[in-house]
């Protein structure tokens, strides 16, 4: 079954109606001990990613995510977590993958980064299996993590950024699968395909 990722920072009941909608087995996780025995994790995060990153510690989830070999799949916030540091409130992040958030300029542009926007990717990855450019899908954020090796898709809104991340077994996603219709349930679809046939499907 799939772990979501249950504290104060994270969207739960929107991903798990997704899940539902596509037939996907799942439950709610707290502890490194619960998440241990899911098949693979979806990491969501809406607001702080200080605040995020604080609840994460409390159970000592944040440990667990450094270490887990499982597929993880951070989306919005959980995947702007994943990385070392943000300059939102200076945090530290999972570090997991390289890299360091920034904030939208906003002498340039409304910020946050708030609605439908489309993705630009010449990579090769079980995630973007019949994702095209014309596809649009929903974002809401402030900070961004600037292109980098290990981003699969670019999204622009006042410079590019990454919009699709990958290292090893983590995946993240800087908008919302879960609010962004067909495509987005093409997205969690993609995971699950991943998560459940790694004979077939390899990054």
């Amino acid at each position: 079954m799939i772990a979501i990722i249950k504290y104060k920072a994270g969207n739960t009941a929107s991903v798990a109606n997704a899940l539902e909608r596509l037939g996907a087995k799942y439950f709610f996780a707290e502890t490194p001990q619960e998440l241990e025995s899911a098949k693979a994790v979806i990491f969501p995060g809406v607001g702080h990613a200080g605040a995020a990153m604080e609840s994460l510690r409390e159970k000592g989830v944040d440990e667990w995510l450094q270490n887990t070999k499982k597929p993880v799949l951070g989306i919005c916030v959980g995947m702007q977590l994943l990385f070392e540091t943000s300059t939102e409130g200076d945090i530290i992040g999972l570090g997991v993958i390289p890299g360091a958030l920034q904030k939208f300029d906003d002498s340039k542009a409304k910020v946050p980064h708030m609605g439908w926007n489309k993705l630009k990717s010449d990579q090769n990855h079980p995630i973007l299996k019949n994702l095209i450019s014309k596809n649009y899908l929903y974002f809401v954020h402030s900070y961004y993590a600037p292109v980098g090796d290990y981003t699969l898709a670019t999204c622009n809104y006042i410079n590019d950024f990454s919009a699709i991340v990958a290292k090893d077994n983590f995946v993240g996603v800087q908008f919302h699968p879960e609010k962004s219709g067909s495509v987005g349930s093409l997205i969690l679809q993609n995971f699950l395909d991943w998560v459940y046939s790694p004979e077939k499907v390899k990054p």
